[in-house]
């Protein structure tokens, strides 16, 4: 090919990591004050056929992705998880019951992680090397959680969301892969942001995808594989496609209008965001991103830490 050649300018495309955090519409984040554990068996379960529909929609545009899925799903729908293997996708752990990681001590999460990923590896007959905390909820307060997953053998982790939020976040991490526990080669994969100015915009995905444009969407991802040269990081959940979805009517105001918004409109933004950039599973970004990433020691005094 002769330097002179179009075909030689032309690079690539970057692979982004598409994810799914497999819960049921009654264990988010935004519910959990006034849905209680002990009811979540009486409720009637949606996920089974939400995310049915998601692998037919990823089918559809020829995508894979990685489903980061609870165990306490798992174990209820162990067949589920199966067709999520057997259609080529990554089954990953996202912890037993949506417990946010900061809620545990140390041993309270160790058996957490390891219960959840033997019963997602009984379910699919995947090895399970991939984790995200639920609602992004590794922070400062338990940096002690990457040296247990690194601990547990886990390859990767995507628990970190590197912005400032009410409810979730650590602004002062990385906003791309970095490795978290000196002695290990274990990632962390933060949730994708970009840059306006000096500020930094959440733009992976979940909420901020279904109520913002989807032109804003684009023009992150956009920046993040041109500018940066990084894989974009995006996420939702099979509750997000389900307009028909049961109501919380005691739920904060707040919690409903983030909850509900943009749910009929979800499913044909996927469809557009799939269609026009190029996806994969997360198991596959991080073995690119592995030769990338930066350290990022949490196992060392705050001096010590690279920048």
């Amino acid at each position: 090919m002769s330097a002179t050649d179009p075909a030689a300018s032309i690079k690539t495309p970057i692979i982004n990591g598409l994810s799914v955090d497999v819960e049921d519409w009654f264990q988010v984040g935004a519910f959990e004050t006034v849905i209680d554990r002990n009811d979540w068996d009486s409720l009637k379960t949606r996920v089974e056929s939400n995310v049915d529909r998601i692998i037919d929609l990823f089918a559809q545009s020829g995508v894979k992705a990685t489903f980061f899925t609870l165990g306490w799903v798992a174990e209820r729908h162990p067949a589920l998880i199966r067709r999520i293997a057997d259609a080529g996708h990554e089954v990953a752990s996202h912890g037993y019951d949506h417990a946010r990681v900061f809620t545990f001590d140390r041993s309270g999460f160790a058996a957490d992680i390891r219960k959840a990923r033997t019963i997602l590896e009984d379910a699919s007959g995947q090895s399970i090397t991939g984790y995200r905390a639920p609602s992004f909820s590794i922070d400062p307060r338990n940096l002690w959680a990457f040296e247990e997953l690194a601990e547990q053998g886990y390859i990767y982790s995507s628990s970190v969301a590197p912005i400032t939020h009410d409810h979730y976040g650590w602004r002062e991490a990385p906003r791309f892969a970095f490795k978290p526990v000196s002695w290990s080669q274990m990632i962390e994969i933060p949730v994708t942001t970009a840059m306006l100015g000096a500020k930094r915009l959440a733009a992976g995905g979940g909420g901020f995808f279904r109520v913002l444009p989807y032109a804003f969407s684009r023009w992150a991802i956009r920046q993040v594989n041109a500018r940066d040269e990084r894989p974009a990081v995006f996420y939702f959940h099979p509750w997000e496609i389900d307009p028909d979805q049961p109501r919380v009517p005691d739920a904060p105001l707040r919690s409903k209008l983030r909850h509900y918004t943009g749910l009929d409109q979800m499913a044909g933004k996927l469809r557009d965001l799939t269609g026009e950039f190029a996806w994969g599973r997360m198991d596959a970004v991080a073995k690119i991103e592995a030769r990338r990433a930066q350290p990022f020691f949490v196992d060392k005094p705050a001096k010590d830490i690279a920048a």
